[in-house]
């Protein structure tokens, strides 16, 4: 019996997933250890093994695969734990990621302070050359002044560099050049050329994707090579995959060139997920996929059975944060969560988040030493968790600790217990449906029109009010949601991408040159398949596009490529065509007779993995109403503090129907089955609630 394991290790949780080709077997949790992060994954591990009667030897013995998702990456940028980055810029240009693309979410808002930018502007260095948009030499690296450079670098204790030089898109030359410098005189510190990371049109974006990517290289090369020294002398002797921000995954070898891929690793695999269960419980095209955690809360897209994608992914608020500038899985995260902190402000008001209490000391009933209220305090109030079964049994929760930590909103409040706990929790659920309004309404797309796909430990506690104010009808929550990104990574596929730049207009295309960067970007994608280990004989899926726009427009859009290379006027006609479709629907109007400017060129490929069986839509068996296991006392706001019957999801068979108010509990996670509501047990073990 080969088995595939799953691993998400979240601020809060460590999640895993042990899978073989027919389907999920086994779920572990258990609190993530930041100060080394293989115990936490052990002890996941271990919990998942002993659900199949095996010890952790036993179990890695009989798997071939293991994936590894993670938020290290995203954590240490918000945390500001990243390296001591210098940024080398051509001479004239210091202030590319201090002045940013201008923007400003309120620009009458003067009491907001102008962001600081990603690297210091003390840590910008010029260099003296110059590469003109047509990729010619108009001033020669000035190679003296830049050993100069270099040699600052050295005596200031740079830990990492990243270079962006204006047209290395046009002739990597200076780049490269300078690359090359780097090695000699500062062997071992490892930097970033542009050209090789982001060769895209866009001056800032390419400067902030490299220098991101140059920040994140001690951390995450130290921190990805000890998880693997780790799994290696614990007796895992497979393969090492680590999931990415594109919803596929990679060797650990290649991250390590690239961290940037690992800063949205494991959210990005909920919507794979989503995508999945939504699929094989035929609910329809389209889904909004929320991932629930101890930290954060993630939500993203589903669109025609297929995922969203966007290079607009921003580290914190548009405009004021940092673009990424990579393609990623459009995925919206807010510091909203189980472990999410409630306080209250000068003024008097209560507020959620965005401060967690993590995974150390965590929630006050945790009994780790926290004593902060958080949502997980606040549920426990309420009496939607037993302090006896949380994690299946394996932990216990201090509910004494909870009430002393929620007593610190009652009391100043002047409110009732129970009353001051539902405030915290319905304080986070408008949280939680002001991200989701974000990534749909303010997308064009209407969540009344869109299954909800619930995940993660804490979503089942307000899922049914949040798709309630959405207007949604329906809410899926799997019976894995407690593990979802990392269920995500057992149906995910190895995935990269490739871009070249090259500007033109469909009235006047420039043939020769754009089929030679689509040539380029295709040897790349060979030469990364070619370079697979064990997969070079799966099946093998190539997607090109580009990034294009109206004529005298600001903003591009993402269009798939009609044809594989441009030969005829025929083809450039079905481009721009492709163009107005997509431009259709995401803003609703065309201008046909305006030419299209097209900049920068990309390809996808994805390698498919062995498959884990996925199930297939089935009538459910005929419909019961459940006995419950136990009852308590639980607090509803619609109908005040009363006894509602517990029901444990394992005794639960396809067709039981549940009415709320009620509660069941998984292993794993806890759905709450509100007054109005009613969950449903479909044929594949999964939980689908009416909202009502």
């Amino acid at each position: 019996m080969a088995y595939r394991i799953s691993v998400d290790t979240g601020g809060t949780f460590t999640d895993v997933v042990v899978a073989d080709e027919r389907g999920i077997r086994a779920l572990g949790k258990a609190p993530t250890t930041p100060d080394r992060i293989f115990r936490g994954m052990q002890g996941a591990i271990e919990n998942a093994a002993s659900d199949l009667g095996l010890d952790l030897k036993a179990l890695f013995a009989q798997s071939t695969t293991l994936i590894y998702g993670t938020t290290r990456a995203v954590n240490a940028i918000v945390q500001g734990k990243t390296a001591k980055t210098a940024f080398l810029v051509t001479e004239g240009f210091p202030d590319t990621l201090v002045l940013r693309e201008g923007g400003k979410t309120n620009p009458h808002d003067f009491t907001v302070e102008f962001p600081p930018p990603y690297v210091p502007r003390r840590y910008t260095f010029e260099i003296p050359e110059r590469v003109s948009s047509e990729g010619e030499i108009t001033r020669a690296l000035d190679m003296a002044a830049t050993a100069k450079v270099i040699d600052q670098l050295k005596s200031r204790g740079f830990e990492a560099v990243a270079v962006c030089l204006l047209w290395s898109v046009a002739n990597p030359a200076h780049e490269v050049a300078l690359g090359r410098m780097i090695e000699e005189k500062l062997p071992g510190v490892p930097f970033t050329l542009s050209h090789r990371l982001i060769p895209i049109v866009r001056e800032y974006r390419r400067a902030s994707a490299t220098a991101i990517d140059a920040s994140l290289k001690p951390l995450m090369q130290r921190h990805l090579r000890d998880m693997e020294n780790d799994l290696r002398a614990a007796g895992f002797g497979g393969e090492i995959l680590v999931s990415t921000s594109i919803g596929g995954c990679m060797h650990v070898e290649e991250l390590v060139e690239r961290p940037i891929h690992t800063v949205k690793s494991g959210p990005a695999m909920a919507p794979v997920a989503g995508r999945t269960y939504s699929r094989v419980e035929d609910l329809g095209k389209d889904s909004i996929v929320c991932d629930t955690g101890g930290t954060t809360f993630d939500v993203g897209l589903v669109r025609d059975n297929e995922l969203v994608f966007t290079r607009d992914s921003w580290l914190g608020p548009r405009w004021t944060g940092h673009i990424m500038s990579m393609s990623t899985v459009d995925v919206r995260s807010i510091g909203a969560g189980g472990g999410s902190i409630a306080w209250i402000d000068p003024g008097g008001l209560l507020r959620v988040g965005p401060h967690s209490a993590g995974a150390v000391p965590g929630p006050a009933c945790y009994g780790g030493g926290g004593t902060e209220p958080t949502v997980t305090d606040a549920a426990l109030v309420l009496g939607y968790l037993d302090p006896a079964f949380f994690l299946g049994g394996r932990m216990k929760l201090d509910i004494e600790a909870a009430r002393r930590a929620v007593n610190k909103i009652a009391e100043p409040l002047k409110l009732p217990m129970e009353r001051a706990a539902s405030a915290i929790v319905t304080l986070a659920s408008e949280h939680m449906i002001k991200a989701i309004r974000e990534i749909t309404i303010n997308e064009g797309v209407n969540p009344r029109e869109s299954t909800v796909v619930a995940g993660g430990g804490a979503a089942g506690l307000n899922i049914v009010p949040i798709a309630r104010e959405l207007g949604c009808a329906r809410v899926l929550v799997p019976r894995t949601a407690g593990a979802l990104s990392a269920c995500g990574m057992q149906f995910s596929d190895i995935v990269t991408e490739h871009s070249a730049a090259r500007v033109t207009l469909t009235n006047a295309f420039d043939f020769a040159g754009v089929n030679r960067a689509l040539d380029e970007i295709e040897r790349e994608l060979d030469r990364f398949v070619a370079g697979l280990k064990g997969h070079g004989g799966g099946e093998v899926t190539k997607e090109f596009f580009v990034e294009a726009r109206y004529l005298y427009q600001v903003w591009e859009i993402d269009v798939p490529l009609p044809v594989k290379r441009f030969r005829t006027p025929e083809d450039v006609a079905a481009l721009g065509k492709a163009f107005n479709a997509v431009h259709d629907r995401v803003f609703a109007v065309i201008d046909e007779r305006n030419p299209v400017e097209c900049l920068n060129w990309k390809g996808r490929v994805s390698v498919r993995l062995p498959g884990v069986a996925q199930g297939t839509a089935a009538a459910s068996g005929a419909a019961y109403a459940p006995k419950p296991h136990t009852s308590r006392q639980a607090y509803f706001d619609e109908g005040g503090t009363g006894v509602v019957p517990i029901f444990v999801g394992g005794e639960l068979k396809a067709g039981a129907s549940v009415k709320g108010p009620a509660v069941i509990e998984e292993p794993t996670t806890t759905i709450v089955v509100y007054p109005g509501s009613r969950a449903t047990v479909t044929a594949q073990g999964n939980f689908l609630l009416d909202i009502g």
